[in-house]
């Protein structure tokens, strides 16, 4: 199975929530190529629906996401080119529906929360995670950066300090500590999850619709006038847009410290750097 995205229209007094639950079995809803795919069409749906009203977005089977399916990875990854086009056109392409959709997106996380959940929980609006819920980004151990877009969605969101720990110490941190960050609303425990979730989504979806939108529209607006993907600290100096650290970005396709990683990984053995 290469994994789905669970759509769910509510009815009655869930009348205008759409619940979307990453499902792959077995592999923590780590986030196929299809997933991805499948991400970008749902979310151009959702922005599309007008009776939409709030998006609930949950992990299946106890836990959010824990990353990209390392399985896939070997038949593509090695090649610039195909690299290229997964990180700009398919990953980016879910999570920038994500990020143009009008309708107010709850995140619901339990359990894992690594690399892409990590980079799918930064889209959303208001995000509640379970007290046994973990965040990271360890990927280093993989041979591998994030990709500019992400790796800057991620800074703002959770904060500089938070991804630089994430990324250059494979730092993993619990729910009260992205509580403290600003990166979670609240900590409910772990039982009381689905139901806190659910009541925050009724309570979204009760308010009026086309305020939430406009309000959407207005966010996003303020964070692109404050340049919030434009990355900072890069000597000498920091270029106007991510878009020129894509050109190179992807050149560690066939790199042996990339091939290294991903090979430890599935080989289950520590990876020699």
């Amino acid at each position: 199975m290469a994994g789905n995205i669970a759509v769910a229209h509510g009815a009655g007094e869930e009348a205008g929530i759409v619940t979307l639950t990453l499902s792959h079995p077995g592999k923590f809803n780590a986030m196929s190529r299809a997933m991805w795919r499948e991400l970008k069409v749902v979310f151009n749906a959702i922005q599309a629906d007008p009776e939409a009203r709030c998006v609930l977005l949950r992990g299946e089977g106890g836990h959010f996401c824990a990353g990209g399916d390392i399985a896939e990875y070997p038949s593509f990854r090695f090649n610039e080119a195909a690299l290229r086009q997964f990180h700009e056109d398919e990953v980016w392409g879910g999570l920038q529906a994500m990020l143009d959709c009008d309708v107010p997106i709850v995140a619901q996380i339990e359990g894992n929360c690594m690399g892409a959940g990590v980079e799918i929980a930064s889209c959303c609006d208001l995000r509640v995670a379970g007290a046994s819920a973990r965040f990271g980004a360890p990927i280093a151990r993989l041979g591998f950066p994030m990709a500019p877009r992400e790796a800057a969605l991620v800074a703002q969101a959770a904060g500089n300090t938070v991804a630089r720990a994430m990324l250059l110490a494979a730092e993993v941190f619990d729910a009260p500590a992205m509580l403290a960050r600003g990166f979670l609303l609240q900590v409910p425990d772990d039982a009381e999850m689905a139901g806190h979730c659910e009541a925050l989504a009724r309570r979204v979806a009760g308010l009026a619709p086309q305020a939430a939108r406009m309000n959407k529209q207005t966010l996003r607006a303020i964070q692109a006038q404050n340049r919030p993907l434009a990355p900072v600290n890069i000597a000498p100096e920091a270029p106007d847009s991510i878009a020129s650290l894509t050109t190179s970005a992807y050149t560690y396709a066939d790199s042996a410290e990339h091939r290294e990683g991903i090979a430890a990984f599935l080989a289950k053995r520590q990876p020699q750097f």
